[in-house]
């Protein structure tokens, strides 16, 4: 029979059929003595539903070749909590480099900022008509850009969100630097951040939120923004 190698010392040990973690107590179960480790429901369920046959070597699985030594309530209660441990200082890892991303800005596809239209467009129904935006797919939402939006000011900054990324695209691609009105307007994709409640490992409670709850495809900080 082959002896336990090094790995019996790893705390997280995988099931490599069904990728389940392995149960603490069943950390030194081998049901095969070319040392191939499985848990024992996908061990039983070899036996009993298919082949019979250890997935490591084709050998055909029997009671004499397991190889079991069951661990002491002391060594139980040591595992465990190192395993706590060590899932505990994964997790505090995890928010911190959550932190991180919250000095940074995430491109978003499917948002498209312009700047440098007249006033008189500035609004959801006029933005959304054909001759304007709609032909370029379905908008979803428009903001106006409060900062940009003024009587003093002759052009604004508009966020048009489409349904599909492509459709976003075709939109800058048709508007950027064109004149319109004796002006040039300039098109980009716009920016969000992520959610405070992820960045603090939380779940969100708003089913509407527009921030994002999983790492962007593209991110850029605030200062390069500005450039």
């Amino acid at each position: 029979m082959s002896s336990y190698s090094s790995s019996d010392e790893e705390d997280n040990l995988e099931c490599p059929l069904c990728m389940e973690e392995i149960d603490l107590a069943d950390k030194y179960f081998k049901p095969c003595v070319c040392g191939y480790q499985i848990c024992r429901f996908c061990w039983h369920h070899i036996k009993e539903d298919l082949n019979g046959k250890c997935p490591g070597c084709r050998r055909e699985y029997t009671e004499e070749m397991v190889q079991f030594k069951p661990v002491s309530p002391e060594k139980l209660a040591q595992l465990k909590a190192k395993r706590k441990a060590k899932k505990r200082e994964k997790k505090e890892q995890e928010n911190i480099a959550k932190k991180h991303y919250a000095n940074v800005r995430v491109i978003q596809k499917n948002l498209v900022y312009v700047i440098g239209l007249p006033s008189y467009v500035a609004n959801e129904e006029t933005i959304k008509q054909y001759d304007y935006f709609g032909q370029y797919g379905k908008i979803t939402k428009v903001v106006i850009n409060k900062k940009t939006h003024s009587p003093h000011q002759s052009t604004v900054g508009i966020y048009i969100t489409f349904s599909k990324k492509e459709e976003a695209e075709r939109a800058i691609e048709a508007v950027d630097n064109i004149i319109f009105d004796g002006r040039q307007v300039k098109a980009s994709y716009g920016t969000t951040k992520y959610c405070t409640f992820y960045l603090r490992g939380q779940t969100c409670q708003n089913p509407q939120c527009m921030y994002l709850h999983e790492p962007g495809e593209e991110v850029e900080s605030k200062e390069d923004l500005l450039k």
